[in-house]
């Protein structure tokens, strides 16, 4: 019996074919529309369908060229079950080279949303009933905040055989953040529809990272083929080894001033270990900063100009602190060409 079509914001894809979407989400000032961009790859045999998306946070532009490299990849030929990819859900931060909507509003922390509440609250509902509700599995792309970068790392709620920790591992990223829900974003609406979701964060906001973009490529295929989505094995490549933390906590300014890091992204440090120091212009004022844990940094800063009290340091915590440093170590060399700018 042949597969019947796919069909999403009233758009049917037909089996063993691709199709672009434009699905409208609201109107600017100038009542020029606008639309949350798709492309539905609908295979010709039955299989998940899962939903790849970038940009919830407009400024986070690392998944968009993921999803492009992605949907040219030729290991889609012979997929099995339906991708869905969503480059740019914050059509309006994206174009504002903003992390909000216009309303100042964080798109993830608006869901499940209201087609009668909030710009943000709208959006989130449009893209959750046009969109993710189609989903079996998603994979949501993220990078760190403005001014702040990201060791490539999997944020998930696991549960120990689960679909999101079987998931999180064929991902191979080098960290695994086992991180509780937050309300209101999409990974927290999703997870609680039973709809396993892992978070990728890598990079830094409004900048292409390639030591980021090429393993979130990689590891969303990786996925895919875990979920029996490609045929055949994958074999130029073995998947690095991931460690998953138990915890991570914040290194923040013991006062007001210029940042001097003293560690790299992906270091080990111990506990009270100098991460950075903070002064004056003139130096009149030293402030040191120092880890709270023994762990691996997993995000800092970029911006050398810091406020007493201000997150510099994100310092992940592992039972197994050595191997989580061979599994970084392993990923760092994985990297083809190696990383150069990886703080």
């Amino acid at each position: 019996m042949a597969r019947a079509p796919f069909e999403l914001a009233g758009t049917r894809v037909a089996t063993g074919s691709r199709t672009q979407i434009d699905v409208p989400v609201a109107r600017l000032y100038t009542h020029a529309p606008l639309y949350i961009p798709v492309e539905v790859v609908h295979g010709r045999q039955s299989g998940p369908v899962m939903l790849v998306c970038g940009g919830i946070h407009g400024d986070e532009i690392n998944g968009v060229e993921i999803v492009r490299r992605l949907l040219r990849s030729k290991q889609l030929q012979g997929l099995r079950g339906t991708l869905i990819a969503s480059p740019i859900v914050n059509v309006f931060g994206f174009v504002q080279h903003s992390r909000y909507l216009p309303d100042r509003r964080d798109l993830n922390r608006c869901f499940p949303g209201s087609e009668s509440g909030s710009l943000g609250g709208r959006v989130a509902a449009l893209f959750r009933e046009q969109i993710v509700d189609h989903a079996t599995h998603i994979i949501d792309l993220h990078t760190g905040a403005i001014h702040r970068t990201n060791l490539p790392q999997i944020r998930a709620q696991l549960t120990p055989g689960g679909e999101t920790e079987r998931m999180a591992n064929a991902f191979g990223a080098p960290v695994i953040l086992n991180a509780e829900l937050r309300e209101g974003s999409l990974r927290h609406y999703a997870q609680n529809r039973g709809i396993p979701v892992l978070t990728y964060e890598a990079g830094e906001a409004l900048r292409f990272d390639q030591w980021a973009i090429t393993p979130g490529v990689r590891g969303v295929l990786r996925v895919m083929r875990r979920l029996g989505m490609l045929t055949g094995e994958h074999r130029r490549r073995q998947v690095p080894a991931a460690e998953v933390a138990n915890g991570s906590s914040w290194a923040r300014a013991p006062i007001d001033g210029i940042l001097r890091p003293q560690v790299r992204l992906g270091a080990r440090v111990a506990e009270g270990e100098l991460l950075g120091l903070v002064a004056d212009p003139f130096g009149n004022a030293e402030g040191e900063v120092r880890s709270v844990a023994d762990g691996i940094v997993i995000g800092m800063s970029r911006l050398p100009l810091a406020n007493e009290g201000e997150a510099l340091f994100h310092i992940a915590r592992f039972d197994a602190i050595e191997e989580a440093e061979s599994a970084i170590e392993d990923f760092h060399s994985s990297l083809e060409p190696p990383p150069d700018a990886l703080y």
